[in-house]
């Protein structure tokens, strides 16, 4: 949603217009900063760390983390505290996609996190991509791609998708993406994050040839939707859902032009959420997912108040060398 939540707030038009005018401005100019080069998070001592193994588990976890400044985020728990706590409870997951890591970042990467490896933080004016990877595994490489197609408010921001390539076990390696796809159900938003799918999916064919895969993250689309292209889009990637894997007995719901979608503090674990984990197998590497799970509990605050605005999604993933 990025922005689109300020003209719903009843906050001061100048504390808004502070933060909005200089980037309606400039934003649009530097917000691929960095997007496009890779930096290497791995080094030789790393391996020392990694033993050769024929099969394990991946816990996995993606949460748009609201991460706007308090004034701007339709969040309800204030967003430093809720930062600080999400960036201790993510600490039992494996690897975690977050989204919308933006104006609190620091909080997020701070002492309460123990993630070995994590993504260099890209800057923008006002804000990066807002895509971040967490893993307790080494990131070989990471390269960030903005979309060719954005719609209104969600301009302002360099949202895309983030690639890494991580390396579970010795001489064993999967390529992660990290997805943040554009908002809204009108006519327009519907268009951009069609293409932003379709760019997704000709990298992830031109990039991830014959590798096996694990795409997460915020893809604010619905398999239930005519006006989305789930359906498509994991066909031509050879992707599966872990939720229609393990909730729907592999199969995708029916598109209807007439779908509601479900507010997001609503889910269940039967209900299609727009936060998605797909994996793909490849000739050397088979995974297979034992768990899906909307968590609502575990990242709420003591008070009972959700930590973000999405409930986080997280899922077992196990493997085994073909």
């Amino acid at each position: 949603m990025i922005f689109d939540m300020v003209w719903h707030k009843k906050k001061q038009w100048r504390n808004i217009a502070s933060v909005l005018t200089f980037p309606i401005v400039f934003g649009y100019l530097v917000k691929t900063t960095q997007s496009n080069t890779y930096s290497t998070l791995y080094s030789r001592k790393d391996e020392n760390l990694l033993t050769y193994l024929n099969e394990g588990e991946l816990s996995l976890l993606t949460y748009n983390v609201a991460g706007l400044p308090d004034f701007l985020s339709s969040a309800t728990s204030s967003r430093a505290p809720s930062m600080k706590e999400i960036a201790e409870k993510i600490n039992r997951f494996d690897i975690v996609n977050v989204q919308e890591d933006f104006h609190y970042h620091q909080d997020l990467y701070g002492n309460g996190n123990r993630h070995r490896y994590r993504t260099v933080h890209k800057i923008a004016i006002p804000y990066g991509d807002g895509l971040n990877t967490l893993s307790k595994y080494p990131i070989r490489k990471t390269k960030r791609i903005s979309w060719g197609h954005c719609n209104g408010s969600d301009c302002l921001a360099a949202k895309g998708f983030s690639f890494t390539q991580i390396e579970i076990a010795k001489e064993i390696r999967v390529d992660v993406y990290n997805v943040h796809a554009t908002a809204h159900d009108d006519e327009s938003a519907a268009t951009a994050r069609k293409n932003n799918l379709l760019q997704l999916a000709d990298y992830i064919n031109t990039h991830s040839t014959g590798n096996a895969i694990i795409v997460m993250g915020d893809f604010n689309a619905h398999f239930g939707a005519a006006w989305d292209n789930m359906s498509w889009f994991t066909q031509k990637t050879g992707l599966r859902d872990v939720w229609t894997t393990l909730m729907k007995n592999g199969a995708y719901p029916v598109a209807h032009s007439a779908f509601i979608p479900k507010e997001k503090l609503s889910l269940t674990d039967n209900c299609e959420s727009i936060d998605k984990i797909f994996f793909r197998n490849s000739t050397y590497l088979e995974f297979s997912p034992s768990q899906y799970k909307v968590e609502k509990k575990y990242f709420s605050n003591s008070d009972g108040i959700t930590l973000s605005d999405h409930y986080a999604i997280s899922s077992i993933l196990k493997w085994k060398k073909k």
